[in-house]
This record gives C-alpha cells, sequence and structure tokens, in this order.
C-alpha cells in the first residue's frame, strides 16, 4: 500500500489530473522545477567559490547554506501552490455536486407551477396567478444558474465532451435569433442579421457553440438600456469564419474590460447574471479552435467577436 502511494506520488501527470491544472501549473512540477534551480544555483556558487576563494570549507558552508535556503523557500512555495489547487479542486467538486443535487428539485417545483399555473389542481385566480407567475420566473433563474455551474465544472474537470459535426453557422444563428425575439421584442431591440452567401459548414460541437452564442445574445439585449438594435454578422474570412455581434447598450466599464472574461466576475453594472456567461463562452470557443475578443466603450456599446476554423 505504502509502496502504491509513493509511486502515485510520483505519477506527475496523475497528480496535475487531481488538481485539474495543466502540467505547468501542478505543485509537484513546480516542487521539480525548483529543485533543478536548486542545483544550478549550488553548481554555480561552487564555481564562483573556487575562482575567489581558498578556503573549501567555507566554500562548502557557503553552498550548502545557500542551497539550505532555496530549499526552503521552495518548499514554503510548493506548500502554498499546493493548498490553493486543492482549494480549487475542492470548491469545484463541491460546485458539481450541489448543483447535480439542486437540478431535480428545481425541475420538479417548475413542473409543479406549471401544473398549477395551468388549473390542474383548480381554478386559478388572477391576484394568484401573478404570484406564480414570479416563482416561475425564479425557478427559470435558478434552472439557468444551475446549468451554468454544471457547465463551469465540467469545463475545468475536463469532462465537458466536444463532438463534433458538420453545421451550418448560419442556420443556428437564425433559430437562436428567432428564439430570442419575444425577449428582444419585450426590451425594445431590434436585432438585424447580415451573412455571407453560400458560407461553407463547419466541423464544430452545435450544442456548445449555441451556448455560446446565447451568452452573447442575451447579454447583447440585456445591457442596451434603452430602445437599441443588435447587429449580428457572419463572415469568411481567410480559412475562418468570424462571428460578429455588436449593440448600442451601456458598454463595458473601461476598469471592468480586463475582468470580463474571469469566472464570476460581475460587473457595477451587471443585471443579475451569475457571472459565468463570458467565462463559459470564451472556453467553449477555445476548445473549439477559435478566439474570442470584444470592444467596447462605456455609453456607446460593445462589441464581440469570435472565429471558428474552417474545416
Amino acid at each position: 500500500m505504502e509502496v502504491r502511494k509513493i509511486f502515485y506520488q510520483l505519477n506527475l501527470p496523475a497528480q496535475c489530473r487531481r488538481y485539474n491544472v495543466p502540467l505547468w501549473q501542478c505543485p509537484q512540477v513546480l516542487f521539480l522545477i525548483m529543485g533543478v534551480i536548486i542545483i544550478v544555483a549550488a553548481l554555480t556558487a561552487y564555481l564562483i567559490g573556487i575562482r575567489y576563494i581558498e578556503d573549501p570549507q567555507l566554500i562548502a558552508l557557503i553552498v550548502l547554506g545557500l542551497s539550505g535556503i532555496l530549499f526552503i523557500f521552495a518548499y514554503i512555495i510548493n506548500v502554498s501552490f499546493e493548498q490553493l489547487a486543492e482549494a480549487s479542486r475542492i470548491r469545484t467538486e463541491f460546485v458539481r455536486i450541489v448543483s447535480h443535487q439542486l437540478r431535480s428539485p428545481i425541475t420538479n417545483l417548475s413542473w409543479a407551477i406549471d401544473s398549477l399555473m395551468a388549473g390542474d389542481l383548480g381554478r386559478v385566480e388572477k391576484s394568484q396567478l401573478e404570484y406564480f407567475q414570479i416563482l416561475k420566473e425564479n425557478s427559470s433563474r435558478m434552472k439557468e444558474l444551475i446549468k451554468d455551474l454544471l457547465i463551469t465544472s465540467r469545463i475545468e474537470e475536463g469532462t465537458l465532451p466536444i463532438k463534433k459535426e458538420k453545421v451550418s453557422l448560419t442556420e443556428i444563428t437564425k433559430s437562436l435569433i428567432s428564439g430570442f425575439l419575444p425577449f428582444a421584442r419585450a426590451s425594445n431591440v431590434e436585432i438585424k442579421f447580415d451573412f455571407d452567401k453560400n458560407l461553407p459548414e463547419i466541423s464544430t460541437d452545435p450544442n456548445q457553440i449555441k451556448v455560446a452564442i446565447e451568452n452573447l445574445l442575451d447579454n447583447a439585449i440585456r445591457y442596451i438600456g434603452r430602445k437599441g438594435e443588435v447587429k449580428i454578422s457572419l463572415k469568411k474570412n481567410e480559412g475562418k469564419i468570424i462571428f460578429k455581434i455588436a449593440d448600442n447598450g451601456l458598454g463595458i466599464l473601461a476598469e471592468d474590460q480586463k475582468y470580463i472574461f474571469q469566472k464570476f466576475f460581475r460587473s457595477k453594472s451587471n443585471k443579475g447574471g451569475t457571472g459565468l456567461g463570458l467565462f463559459i463562452t470564451k472556453s467553449i470557443i477555445e476548445r473549439l479552435g477559435g478566439k474570442i475578443w470584444f470592444e467596447s466603450k462605456e455609453g456607446v456599446g460593445t462589441t464581440f467577436y469570435f472565429t471558428l476554423p474552417i474545416k
């Protein structure tokens, strides 16, 4: 049992998978790199010492002292990184477990509310219907939050599968715009869609790309804040398809722009979002081999772009 534990500790890829971090961010790999640095520093100190110091004992003391100090620093840094990595792992696992446990009761609650609103258990008065509508809206928000948390935890754990197939990004975008029209009309927003004719199909995961576009479209409508418009375009350029979505809304505050893709980041102008949408969108686009970026000016609007390869 002890031998197996030792071999597991020496298995660096397994250790890194446990923490869900790249190899170069793994505490054990960092400690190994620091060990190499200590050896190089000790050899350098020895070579310099024999050149300028005649007493071999003094040279040995200097080399040992330097090595000891560097080792202590390396150990402290490694322990700190290991604690941070473990805390991140526990948090991700906690989010995943809680999200799974909440999904069933929220689904049952939504079903019960729909049944009550439909009058399956008796006539519903108008005053009661208003309260049921509030319950339905809040349960929908909870379902969206749980969905985002589950996607986020699967992205971090590396368990979100990519199932690529040939799809038309034009048709996917048209379908999503159609689904958002009631929300856009209620928000007094017009959606315009411009695309190159005969755009080729691309090999991508249709479900994941839908999530990415939904997040961008929802944000664009939600943050206009007044009568306005959202312009979406699809263009082909140098072996890639460029998706562009522009709004004439509130814009992103200059001090918030560098954090906008961070997980759980919520700007001062946040309108009830989870702080996960753009993190999920960026992760999806990059996993599918694309890039994402944006331009924004406060009070003028925001434009998001992403590219996907044509394969």
